[in-house]
């Protein structure tokens, strides 16, 4: 009777296919001695399982640096030079625009989306390339899963397989190569029998469709019903007004509504010449030109000012012929302006030259109206001036 089971055993091994043979140890200097060992006999299709990385086991199984890091490399790049085209190509073929006076190809503002860009670019691939070439995953079918020799080595051994594929693979050669090494065991390893799962059966694919139909229908339930029905409705029926909608709540209809007529907000004082083209005063500047404000007043008028009026206002725009030339602010009547004109005329704005309230604090526009002066003291020095500079 033994016999007869033993025959059967040989007959159904024979049947099976041999995916590779596997030593066991249990301390890893053993296993470092044994890789060296099947390194030196020339088997490249091998690996060795640790719960743990050892140290100096990739000098002992001679591997080769690996090629991860030239796809990091390319597609990290790739993320770089295709981000600059795109923002190139937007920002100055397709669309040019001017945006605070930098030129069509800022450099400086397209590098945090270029480094973006190359960092997802290049992470992105990295794991891709990694597990789906590298690695070969997913293999939810490995010959090594659920054997006795995986889930030692998953806790406190070390092993060593040799696989079936290698050229140098025999199966009796092999076996006497690694009992040679000293292992606590050794075992051959056979590929699973594979298992088939009917996907397309009738009753999977009915209850497929009874769970595409029960979602569905509860989704379009709970979004075009129940979200309308009270107590659930109070999201979409409030009392408020939606901007550029009607209301029935005023005369006009309208539901946007203008400030009430003659009100300022709490703490704030209007403008007191408003809508007036040339006042018969203006307000007297209230700021010394300290190295602070001229500081403020420079960074604001390259941003705000600059565009048109050039960066030493000489009225050289760098707009292209997109926007008139505005005068240069070196004229003798651009001199002889009071502080509270300059102000007067950035806050409501002259001839073609919009308002800039909305875009340069109160504070800022005094700091331009200082800055403005340096430059036309220093375009327009006097003799005391420049005795002065030479004295220092």
């Amino acid at each position: 009777m033994e016999r007869n089971l033993i025959t059967m055993e040989v007959i159904i091994m024979a049947d099976k296919k041999i995916f590779g043979i596997a030593a066991l140890y249990s301390e890893p200097n053993s296993v470092i001695n044994a890789t060296r060992k099947v390194a030196d006999e020339g088997f490249t299709k091998w690996d060795v399982n640790s719960p743990y990385p050892l140290h100096g086991i990739d000098n002992a199984m001679k591997v080769k640096p690996s090629k991860l890091g030239i796809v990091t490399l390319i597609f990290g790049l790739s993320g770089t030079v295709l981000a600059l085209l795109l923002m190139w190509w937007t920002m100055s073929i397709d669309y040019p625009m001017v945006i605070g006076g930098k030129p069509y190809f800022s450099l400086p503002a397209f590098i945090p989306v270029t480094f973006e860009i190359t960092v997802i670019m290049a992470t992105v691939s990295t794991v891709v390339a990694m597990f789906a070439f590298f690695f070969g995953l997913p293999r939810n079918a490995h010959a090594l899963h659920d054997t006795d020799y995986m889930k030692k080595v998953s806790c406190d051994h070390y092993g060593i397989v040799i696989e079936a594929i290698d050229p140098k693979f025999d199966e009796k050669n092999t076996l006497d190569l690694l009992k040679s090494l000293n292992p606590l065991s050794t075992e051959i390893i056979y590929y699973p029998e594979e298992e088939g799962y009917p996907i397309f059966e009738p009753r999977f694919i009915a209850f497929l469709f009874g769970v595409a139909l029960v979602v569905s229908l509860g989704t379009y339930l709970m979004l075009n019903k129940l979200m309308y029905v009270q107590p659930f409705n109070w999201m979409d029926d409030q009392a408020k007004i939606i901007p550029q909608s009607g209301s029935e709540f005023f005369a006009d209809g309208r539901g946007m509504r203008m400030p009430v007529e003659g009100t300022v907000a709490r703490g704030f004082i209007p403008y007191p010449f408003e809508g007036q083209t040339d006042p018969a005063e203006f307000l007297s500047n209230p700021y010394f030109p300290t190295k602070e404000n001229l500081e403020l007043g420079k960074r604001k008028f390259l941003t705000y000012c600059s565009p048109c009026h050039g960066n030493f206002a000489d009225g050289d725009s760098r707009l292209a012929g997109q926007f008139p030339n505005p005068p240069t602010l070196h004229s003798e009547r651009a001199r002889n302006f009071p502080d509270g004109k300059i102000y007067h005329i950035i806050t409501v704005g002259q001839n073609v030259m919009p308002s800039y309230a909305s875009q340069v604090t109160r504070e800022e526009r005094w700091a331009i109206v200082n800055y403005v002066r340096v430059l036309q003291r220093a375009k327009n020095a006097s003799e005391s001036d420049i005795k002065f500079v030479k004295s220092e």
